[in-house]
């Protein structure tokens, strides 16, 4: 039988694994620009639920997954998700105890500062930057925030990750 930490990294591990496979999922062109940003909302999510299993290295290790993932510059999504992570373990105490809508305003903003590094980073290596993605995904994400929410505090509650 697996021990309760145990148990409860592979459930964090398996989160982040799920946010991994619907971030590859793919999309009509048109679509694209309204990904939501899943890694991060799983992030966020973990980083809040429980800092101490959470955080700025967990941010870097599934980031360099993710650019590895979508042929990104190694270290892109790493350095947006670290700054994400750290950004949302400083507030967790303050958001944590809002209510869920609320949340999703912080998590608009969170989403904000990931999508902006990505987009600065792509800026920098002279991609075309679409100026929608600043505002777009992190909406999507706010609105996605109450569900993603609640499926990942069940997951949490039925698999005891403390």
């Amino acid at each position: 039988m697996l021990s309760y930490s145990y148990r409860g990294t592979l459930t964090i591990a398996a989160s982040f694994v799920v946010a991994l496979m619907l971030s590859a999922l793919p999309m009509p062109v048109v679509a694209e620009p309204w990904r939501p940003a899943w890694v991060a909302l799983v992030l966020i999510y973990w980083c809040m639920a429980l800092p101490s299993h959470t955080g700025i290295l967990t941010a870097w290790v599934v980031g360099l997954l993710l650019d590895v993932m979508t042929g990104a510059l190694l270290g892109q999504h790493a350095l947006a998700l670290a700054v994400t992570a750290f950004i949302s373990l400083k507030v967790y105490r303050q958001v944590r105890v809002l209510p869920l809508w609320q949340q999703a305003i912080t998590v608009y903003g969170l989403v904000f500062v990931f999508q902006a590094l990505v987009m600065w980073v792509n800026g920098i290596k002279g991609m075309p930057v679409s100026l929608s993605a600043y505002f777009v995904v992190p909406l999507i994400s706010m609105l996605l925030w109450p569900w993603v929410f609640v499926v990942l505090r069940d997951t949490r509650r039925k698999f005891p990750v403390s």
